[in-house]
């Protein structure tokens, strides 16, 4: 069985490398071009090309299926199945058809729930206790094409986008394999999805990071949990930015929003309108990532401080 493999980020990897190690062959694999990272701007290679080259595969790497001939490039390599993970691209109608056992894609979420880019983000800022993987086939629309298969994973409370991805990427490389055998001999019925119960997320921006102390400090953690390590939940503290990489919200009235308290044997916390919200772990601007205790210890001057409150909403789909 000739597959094209499609996919960016370190959550494709999983399947990929399950792909490889199985029974059949991994014609090529699809990604995005190299973007430059880190201070010096280096361009970096997509997670999955790495793996790709390492295993002495074909790698593509297209920005767009608009582009003169990539289309046809595709289809001159003959593939039955192409398998789908965090691509970052809609796949025009004339992919879709191009292989007899079509085009299925790996979702991060229980569909219909969360369709579209991030669904791990809005599954934890929703507080939803379970999401989990999707197999689908892809259609024309947002995630919206038939079921193959589905695998429940529950959301620990200290689960990030970055843990809970990392949880997900395995369960779907698992569902992968034991999915194909089934859709490949026919012998699978791809189930249609209730759009009653569809809901949608969108692209997240930096400035959705910035906290707004009003809101109750159980909201703040779950932001600062469905923000990392991007777009990351901060604020500000004598006009740097302040990030908190880890938090626990402790029950309380509303007190004075955005004011720092001291919790006693080197805790300290923001008030809320809610609660507060404990801090663990911060990064000061230009400084590197620390435990709170440590932080406050070169930073004395920080308990008593008012933090900015700004309302950036966001509404998990």
């Amino acid at each position: 069985m000739r597959i094209v493999f499609m996919g960016v980020p370190e959550f494709a990897v999983p399947a990929l490398e399950r792909l490889i190690l199985g029974e059949h062959q991994v014609v090529a694999v699809y990604t995005q071009p190299d973007k430059p990272a880190g201070r010096g701007r280096v361009p970096t290679f997509p997670p999955v090309k790495q793996v790709a080259l390492e295993h002495g595969l074909e790698v593509r790497q297209v920005e767009s299926f608009a582009r003169a001939g990539a289309i046809a490039s595709l289809a001159q390599l003959n593939p039955d199945l192409i398998v789908v993970a965090a691509f970052g691209q809609i796949l025009p109608p004339q992919v879709l058809t191009i292989p007899p056992f079509g085009c299925i894609n790996l979702h991060p979420s229980l569909l219909p729930r969360h369709r579209g880019p991030t669904p791990i983000p809005a599954a934890i800022l929703a507080g939803d206790d379970w999401t989990g993987a999707s197999i689908m086939l892809l259609d024309e629309g947002i995630d919206s094409g038939p079921i193959l298969a589905q695998r429940k994973v529950a959301i620990a409370p200290q689960d990030t986008t970055d843990s809970l991805a990392r949880k997900i990427a395995q369960i779907a490389a698992q569902l992968l394999e034991e999915t194909l055998p089934p859709w490949l001999s026919h012998s699978l019925t791809p189930q249609p999805q209730r759009e009653e119960d569809a809901t949608y997320t969108k692209l997240l921006s930096k400035e959705e990071g910035e906290i707004d102390w009003q809101t109750p400090a159980s909201q703040i953690w779950r932001r600062v949990r469905a923000f990392y390590p991007w777009p990351s939940c901060y604020t500000t503290w004598q006009g740097k930015m302040l990030k908190i990489v880890e938090a626990v919200p402790l029950r309380g009235e509303r007190g004075d929003p955005g004011r720092v308290v001291s919790l006693g044997r080197g805790d300290v916390g923001v008030q809320s309108g809610g609660g507060i919200l404990r801090l663990l772990r911060v990064q000061l601007e230009g400084r590197r990532e620390m435990s709170a205790e440590e932080f406050l210890r070169g930073h004395r001057a920080f308990i008593g401080a008012l933090l900015p409150s700004l309302r950036q909403e966001y509404t998990p789909g």
